[in-house]
């Protein structure tokens, strides 16, 4: 009688109270399902690698159940920093530390990529080839996304256990809205060149970017392409109020430090900037003065060859002296 009971009493209990049985801890595997695609359209739109971006979301919010993904979707343990939106608080190296506080775990995933393209610490992680989750394990530790010593290693532990590096090549199955719906084909022009909502969006130095036309504005842009109002002022280091031109290269990421390996030198032509040598390349403006030991607003002359990878050497002059004898 007494068996009975109790076993009637556990009945009672596991549909009363579903939310402290084991089937709603979420398991590694259900993690991967739920976020596998918001990573590989994150890896699409930045380079980082979904194999990356999933085992950190892992192991940063303990595969989603972490009081920070659950009260905060943050699945990836970014604290406050400059963060203007709402905030959370948790114990983490500090007693109540602030960390941020998303809508959703999509905001997480998109935020965690801003986080990481956006930081000067981590643009030679944007270096590395899109396959070299290694690298960017231990890349990522180098920088300090966080203190524990076997961050690297724990990263690649999981990436491997659960061979996340097939989603890197663009294996495994995706979730689609329409089963009817193709993967638009690649054209290897300068990179990559892929035509969504009749918008060409190209690759420059492993930077997306867009051509102006006619009819874009900033804002319109700003709108189509779902971005964050600076983005694109921020991108191309231009003002928000800037008046686009037909036919202007428009970056749709950071540009980075220097120009692609195929590219060492550019011969200046007449009319050129180096702002427009800058975009020419998808190198940053401050980083092409520093590259060429120039002042910021200065410009070149014709024919001055400008270097785009490897600073320019310092010339030292000759001082010629008198022989005695």
């Amino acid at each position: 009688m007494k068996s009975q009971f109790l076993a009637g009493l556990f009945i009672v209990s596991y549909f009363v109270h579903p939310v402290h049985v084991k089937s709603q801890h979420t398991t590694r595997q259900e993690y991967i399902d739920l976020y596998k695609d918001w990573a590989i359209d994150e890896m699409e739109r930045s380079g980082i690698p979904a194999s990356i971006k999933l085992a950190q979301g892992m192991l940063e919010s303990n595969n989603g159940n972490s009081t920070l993904a659950i009260k905060g979707n943050n699945h990836f343990g970014i604290k406050c920093h400059d963060w203007k939106g709402k905030h959370i608080r948790h114990d983490d190296d500090k007693k109540n530390e602030c960390f941020r506080k998303y809508k959703s775990a999509r905001d997480s995933y998109i935020d965690h990529t801003n986080f990481l393209m956006n930081g000067p610490r981590y643009s030679s992680l944007f270096e590395l080839d899109q396959s070299d989750y290694k690298g960017w394990a231990r890349g990522l530790k180098k920088a300090g996304y966080a203190t524990s010593p076997s961050y690297a290693s724990a990263l690649i532990r999981i990436i491997e256990e659960n061979e996340l590096h097939h989603f890197d090549l663009g294996m495994g199955p995706r979730r689609r809205p329409d089963d009817t719906e193709t993967i638009p084909e690649l054209t290897d022009i300068d990179g990559f060149e892929i035509e969504i909502e009749h918008r060409k969006i190209l690759m420059r130095n492993r930077i997306d970017y867009i051509i102006v036309k006619e009819e874009d504005t900033y804002q319109s842009l700003t709108r189509e392409l779902e971005l964050m109002p600076y983005e694109l002022a921020k991108y191309n280091e231009i003002p928000k109020d800037s008046k686009l031109k037909k036919g202007q290269v428009l970056y749709l990421q950071p540009k980075r430090g220097k120009a692609s390996v195929e590219f060492s030198f550019h011969t200046v032509e007449a009319g050129e900037t180096m702002y427009d040598i800058s975009q020419m390349y998808g190198i940053k403006l401050k980083k092409l003065y520093q590259l060429n030991l120039m002042n910021p607003g200065e410009e070149p002359a014709v024919g001055d060859e400008i270097h785009l990878r490897k600073k320019k050497k310092l010339s030292v002059p000759v001082t010629v002296t008198d022989s005695i004898g």
